[in-house]
């Protein structure tokens, strides 16, 4: 397992990988706890085994995506079942995104540049 890098774009294997791209818009409405709950589910993700790291953004516009990768469909999934993610996804839903996609892909490479 590794630790979330310092960097924002999360160190990954050469070879496959999986990633799940959260795409979402932001509730203008409730906005209490969130900053809280988003920092705790990259806290949590971190200690599940299988997890590679994270990598998110979101505009003024209220728009984010966040990307997590993970080393097998089965850690995905057991993600998937952690009790306070749980939780915090049906927060999400009730609270603080207007809309949202989920997608999992398979990274069949990852490589990038260091900065100049």
């Amino acid at each position: 397992m590794s630790t979330p890098s310092p960097s924002p774009f999360a160190s990954l294997p050469p070879g496959p990988c999986y990633a799940v791209i959260f795409s979402s818009r932001r509730s203008s409405e409730d906005d209490a706890g969130y900053a809280a709950a988003a920092d705790r589910m990259v806290e949590l993700a971190a200690a599940q085994p299988g997890f590679l790291g994270v990598e998110s953004a979101r505009g003024a516009d209220g728009f984010g995506i966040t990307v997590s990768y993970w080393a097998s469909e089965a850690a995905i999934a057991a993600w998937r079942r952690h009790a306070e993610h749980t939780a915090a996804r049906e927060q999400g839903r009730a609270r603080w995104y207007e809309a949202f996609e989920l997608r999992v892909a398979r990274v069949e490479r990852a490589y990038g540049s260091t900065p100049r």
